[in-house]
């Protein structure tokens, strides 16, 4: 079997083309594991947020019971609106 230009150019080609769809084939898998870890973020996060809610209501009643009241009030009002909003969605 001899080897000539056009076997090596045939070749090559074949080389590129798979090079180009394992390529492709592992860039598709690379962005379908990431987006398994940002499901799992975006999980934790509304975990955090959450206590992060109730610790913020927590000094606000705190400091209404310290008599701090006037915008005090308004805020905790507008964080229990708010907080009962989210729950009926």
């Amino acid at each position: 079997m001899t080897v000539t230009a056009d076997t090596l150019i045939t070749a090559a080609a074949l080389l590129g083309a798979l090079a180009a769809i394992f390529g492709a084939l592992f860039t598709v898998h690379s962005w379908y594991l990431k987006q398994g870890k940002q499901d799992a973020d975006i999980v934790r996060i509304k975990e955090e947020n959450a206590l992060i809610v109730y610790a913020l209501s927590a000094c606000l009643d705190g400091l209404q019971q310290l008599g701090a009241n006037h915008t005090v009030s308004d805020a905790k009002n507008k964080l229990d609106k708010y907080i009962n909003q989210q729950a009926h969605k």
